[in-house]
């Protein structure tokens, strides 16, 4: 799959629409876009969105945080404006999707003794798994998504500086996805490649439940006569389009990876070619969709861990 490039005076104005779980990190993502000189509208009713988007032009980017506490917020009708955003040709949007682990999110409300906006009577725990779960089908939607689990503050203003940030000197960002041919392809991939011509650990039981993040998997793959090659090749390839799309001012490029059931050979091969690009000092996330599914739709537990 291929993009066509616009120069810097061609590119519209940017909207960052801005939502995941409360207790996040939403509010510092917004806080730290605002520093980075977007101009700020948060917990803006999703009735009002459209008029404010049918306006003018914003003369700076825009960013709108928008979660549960929002006025009329319903998870169809903030699907229905990312559709209807994407079918325009006069703005670029995307959607930051802040995100952490269940129990980070626990913790973070037994910290501040905060009530749950989905469970103002009960324990954070019922309001986050319910908040979880109206807001996959967002999830599933975002062109960036940043786990805050492990960040500090300081963190999460670093990756929105090395997401969003504007200007010379700012470093090419490059997104690893790994995914499933039988559930479409990902969305805003600039380039896409197929690994299903290797061969497939699912056919050996004791490989069959492991994923391409597991050693074992990851030696089964790169077994294949042909895996040398092609993966050579794609690294070369790599190498020779990150500078040249730097050079031209893009500011973030989303290489993706498809097998069967984006389970096994997708995700060896992106693991490898993440970890090569770290090495070589360019700036390097990870995501395996299917991973993410099977993790969303994991069995919770009942009681919070401390």
């Amino acid at each position: 799959m291929t993009t066509v490039e616009t120069h810097a005076d061609q590119i519209p104005p940017t909207i960052v629409l801005v939502t995941g779980p409360s207790g996040a990190g939403r509010s510092t993502a917004i806080n730290a876009l605002e520093d980075l000189g977007f101009e700020v509208i948060d917990n803006l009713p999703l009735s009002l969105l459209p008029r404010l988007l049918d306006g003018p032009p914003p003369s700076r980017p825009l960013a709108l945080g928008l979660d549960v506490r929002n006025r009329d917020f319903g998870t169809n009708a903030l699907i229905e404006i990312i559709d209807q955003l994407s079918g325009r040709p006069d703005q670029h949007a995307q959607v930051l999707y802040l995100d952490a682990a269940e129990e980070e999110l626990v913790r973070r409300y037994s910290e501040t003794r905060r009530r749950h906006p989905l469970a103002p009577a009960g324990p954070p725990l019922a309001g986050i798994a319910r908040e979880r779960d109206l807001l996959v089908p967002i999830r599933a939607r975002a062109d960036v998504l940043v786990d805050t689990s492990g960040l500090s503050p300081h963190d999460l203003k670093a990756e929105m500086e090395r997401w969003f940030a504007t200007g010379e000197g700012r470093p090419l960002s490059v997104t690893i996805h790994s995914f499933s041919y039988k559930r479409g392809l990902p969305r805003g991939m600039d380039i896409i490649m197929d690994c299903r011509f290797l061969r497939n650990p699912h056919w050996d039981e004791t490989l069959r439940a492991l994923d391409g993040r597991d050693p074992a998997v990851d030696a089964y793959v790169a077994a294949d006569p042909r895996f040398e090659p092609f993966f050579t090749r794609i690294k070369s390839l790599i190498d020779l389009l990150l500078p040249a799309h730097k050079d031209e001012g893009k500011a973030h490029l989303s290489i993706g990876f498809g097998c069967t059931g984006g389970q096994h050979r997708s995700v060896a091969v992106a693991e490898r070619l993440a970890s090569a690009l770290a090495k070589d000092g360019w700036p390097v996330s990870k995501r395996h969709r299917e991973m993410e599914r099977r993790d969303l739709h994991a069995p919770r537990n009942k009681e919070p861990r401390f």
